[in-house]
Protein backbone atom coordinates (compact mmCIF):
# COMPACT_ATOMS: atom_id res chain seq x y z
CA UNK A 1 0.00 0.00 0.00
CA UNK A 2 1.23 3.14 -1.29
CA UNK A 3 1.43 6.28 1.25
CA UNK A 4 -1.08 8.35 0.22
CA UNK A 5 -4.01 5.11 0.30
CA UNK A 6 -2.56 4.78 3.82
CA UNK A 7 -4.60 7.53 4.87
CA UNK A 8 -7.99 6.06 3.87
CA UNK A 9 -8.11 4.30 6.93
CA UNK A 10 -6.52 7.27 9.25
CA UNK A 11 -9.23 9.66 7.82
CA UNK A 12 -11.98 6.75 7.97
CA UNK A 13 -11.04 6.61 11.77
CA UNK A 14 -10.78 9.89 12.44
CA UNK A 15 -14.00 10.90 11.11
CA UNK A 16 -15.61 8.18 13.06
CA UNK A 17 -14.04 9.06 16.11
CA UNK A 18 -14.69 12.87 15.80
CA UNK A 19 -18.24 12.05 14.99
CA UNK A 20 -18.65 9.89 18.14
CA UNK A 21 -17.40 12.69 20.25
CA UNK A 22 -20.13 14.82 18.72
CA UNK A 23 -22.65 12.51 19.50
CA UNK A 24 -21.51 12.05 22.80
CA UNK A 25 -21.83 16.05 23.15
CA UNK A 26 -25.33 15.56 21.74
CA UNK A 27 -26.60 12.85 23.97
CA UNK A 28 -25.34 15.14 26.72
CA UNK A 29 -27.19 18.07 26.33
CA UNK A 30 -29.50 19.48 28.79
CA UNK A 31 -32.36 19.83 27.43
CA UNK A 32 -32.67 23.86 28.57
CA UNK A 33 -29.19 23.95 27.02
CA UNK A 34 -30.45 22.41 23.27
CA UNK A 35 -32.24 25.48 22.58
CA UNK A 36 -30.67 28.19 24.84
CA UNK A 37 -30.79 32.07 23.91
CA UNK A 38 -27.97 32.29 25.32
CA UNK A 39 -25.79 31.95 23.15
CA UNK A 40 -25.40 33.60 19.41
CA UNK A 41 -26.44 30.36 18.10
CA UNK A 42 -27.99 27.49 19.91
CA UNK A 43 -26.74 24.01 20.69
CA UNK A 44 -28.86 22.43 18.12
CA UNK A 45 -27.86 24.68 15.53
CA UNK A 46 -24.29 24.37 15.89
CA UNK A 47 -24.56 20.24 15.54
CA UNK A 48 -26.56 20.58 12.66
CA UNK A 49 -23.66 23.00 11.54
CA UNK A 50 -20.71 20.37 12.06
CA UNK A 51 -22.85 17.52 11.02
CA UNK A 52 -23.85 19.47 7.47
CA UNK A 53 -20.15 20.91 6.30
CA UNK A 54 -18.78 17.12 7.58
CA UNK A 55 -21.65 15.40 5.10
CA UNK A 56 -21.41 18.18 2.24
CA UNK A 57 -17.13 18.16 1.96
CA UNK A 58 -16.91 14.37 2.49
CA UNK A 59 -18.39 14.64 -1.68
CA UNK A 60 -16.23 14.43 -4.59
CA UNK A 61 -17.31 18.14 -5.31
CA UNK A 62 -20.28 20.32 -4.36
CA UNK A 63 -22.40 19.06 -7.08
CA UNK A 64 -22.33 15.68 -6.10
CA UNK A 65 -23.78 16.90 -2.46
CA UNK A 66 -27.99 16.04 -1.90
CA UNK A 67 -28.59 17.54 1.54
CA UNK A 68 -30.66 15.55 4.29
CA UNK A 69 -34.33 15.29 3.61
CA UNK A 70 -35.31 17.29 6.73
CA UNK A 71 -32.73 20.24 5.67
CA UNK A 72 -33.70 23.57 6.33
CA UNK A 73 -32.43 26.23 3.49
CA UNK A 74 -30.10 28.36 4.96
CA UNK A 75 -30.34 26.49 8.94
CA UNK A 76 -26.63 25.41 8.39
CA UNK A 77 -25.15 28.84 8.23
CA UNK A 78 -23.78 30.08 11.17
CA UNK A 79 -25.23 34.27 10.67
CA UNK A 80 -28.11 35.83 8.55
CA UNK A 81 -26.49 35.73 5.24
CA UNK A 82 -25.36 33.10 2.84
CA UNK A 83 -21.76 33.43 2.53
CA UNK A 84 -20.60 33.82 -1.28
CA UNK A 85 -16.41 32.23 -1.39
CA UNK A 86 -14.95 35.34 -1.34
CA UNK A 87 -16.85 36.94 1.42
CA UNK A 88 -15.01 37.93 4.69
CA UNK A 89 -14.46 35.74 7.58
CA UNK A 90 -17.33 36.41 10.29
CA UNK A 91 -14.90 37.66 12.46
CA UNK A 92 -14.18 40.52 9.52
CA UNK A 93 -18.02 41.09 9.27
CA UNK A 94 -20.46 42.40 12.33
CA UNK A 95 -22.25 39.94 14.31
CA UNK A 96 -25.83 39.43 13.51
CA UNK A 97 -27.99 36.07 15.14
CA UNK A 98 -28.88 33.89 11.85
CA UNK A 99 -32.40 33.73 10.26
CA UNK A 100 -33.51 30.61 12.29
CA UNK A 101 -35.87 27.73 11.44
CA UNK A 102 -37.97 25.31 13.23
CA UNK A 103 -34.98 24.02 15.87
CA UNK A 104 -34.02 20.34 15.31
CA UNK A 105 -35.26 18.05 17.94
CA UNK A 106 -32.18 16.02 19.38
CA UNK A 107 -34.03 12.63 18.07
CA UNK A 108 -33.81 14.43 14.56
CA UNK A 109 -29.99 15.73 15.00
CA UNK A 110 -29.13 12.29 15.75
CA UNK A 111 -30.72 10.89 13.28
CA UNK A 112 -28.88 12.85 10.56
CA UNK A 113 -25.59 11.59 12.90
CA UNK A 114 -26.64 8.42 11.82
CA UNK A 115 -26.73 9.19 8.33
CA UNK A 116 -23.06 10.98 8.27
CA UNK A 117 -20.94 7.90 10.29
CA UNK A 118 -23.03 5.54 8.44
CA UNK A 119 -21.37 7.35 4.99
CA UNK A 120 -17.83 7.72 5.75
CA UNK A 121 -16.48 4.79 5.15
CA UNK A 122 -17.91 4.70 1.58
CA UNK A 123 -17.58 8.37 1.16
CA UNK A 124 -13.87 8.02 1.88
CA UNK A 125 -12.88 5.38 -0.35
CA UNK A 126 -14.78 7.07 -3.15
CA UNK A 127 -12.76 10.36 -2.78
CA UNK A 128 -9.80 10.66 -5.25
CA UNK A 129 -7.34 11.75 -2.53
CA UNK A 130 -4.49 12.41 -4.64
CA UNK A 131 -6.87 14.82 -6.53
CA UNK A 132 -4.90 18.30 -5.95
CA UNK A 133 -8.22 19.97 -5.99
CA UNK A 134 -10.47 19.76 -3.40
CA UNK A 135 -13.80 20.00 -5.66
CA UNK A 136 -14.85 22.98 -4.02
CA UNK A 137 -13.65 25.83 -5.65
CA UNK A 138 -13.77 28.20 -2.98
CA UNK A 139 -10.70 26.08 -1.29
CA UNK A 140 -7.70 25.91 -2.98
CA UNK A 141 -6.08 23.17 -1.57
CA UNK A 142 -5.86 19.21 -2.89
CA UNK A 143 -8.28 16.50 -1.86
CA UNK A 144 -6.30 15.00 1.07
CA UNK A 145 -5.74 18.61 2.85
CA UNK A 146 -9.70 19.66 2.34
CA UNK A 147 -10.32 16.35 4.66
CA UNK A 148 -8.13 17.80 6.78
CA UNK A 149 -9.62 21.01 7.62
CA UNK A 150 -13.19 19.18 7.03
CA UNK A 151 -12.02 17.17 10.19
CA UNK A 152 -10.66 20.12 12.11
CA UNK A 153 -13.95 21.98 11.86
CA UNK A 154 -16.06 19.28 12.86
CA UNK A 155 -13.31 18.37 15.85
CA UNK A 156 -13.46 22.40 16.13
CA UNK A 157 -17.29 22.61 16.84
CA UNK A 158 -17.52 19.56 18.74
CA UNK A 159 -14.76 21.07 21.19
CA UNK A 160 -17.56 24.53 21.42
CA UNK A 161 -20.24 21.88 22.34
CA UNK A 162 -18.16 20.33 24.81
CA UNK A 163 -16.75 23.27 26.76
CA UNK A 164 -21.15 24.13 27.22
CA UNK A 165 -21.62 20.45 28.34
CA UNK A 166 -18.82 21.08 31.14
CA UNK A 167 -20.64 24.74 31.74
CA UNK A 168 -23.79 23.12 32.12
CA UNK A 169 -22.95 20.31 33.74
CA UNK A 170 -19.47 19.82 34.99
CA UNK A 171 -18.97 17.15 32.92
CA UNK A 172 -16.42 16.55 30.44
CA UNK A 173 -17.01 14.78 27.17
CA UNK A 174 -15.12 11.86 26.64
CA UNK A 175 -12.33 11.29 24.48
CA UNK A 176 -12.01 8.89 21.42
CA UNK A 177 -8.96 8.52 20.24
CA UNK A 178 -9.69 6.30 16.87
CA UNK A 179 -12.11 4.01 15.70
CA UNK A 180 -10.77 0.90 14.06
Amino acid sequence: MDTIEMMRPVLKSQYHASLAMLRDTIERCPDALWTSGDYLNPFWRIAYHALYYTHFYLQPHADSFRPWEHHQTGIQFMDDQERPPDRPRIGELPHRPPKTGKPYTKEEVLAYWNICDSAIDRAVDALDITNPDCGFFWYKVSKIEHQIISLRHLQHHMAQLGDRIRAATNTGVGWVGSRH
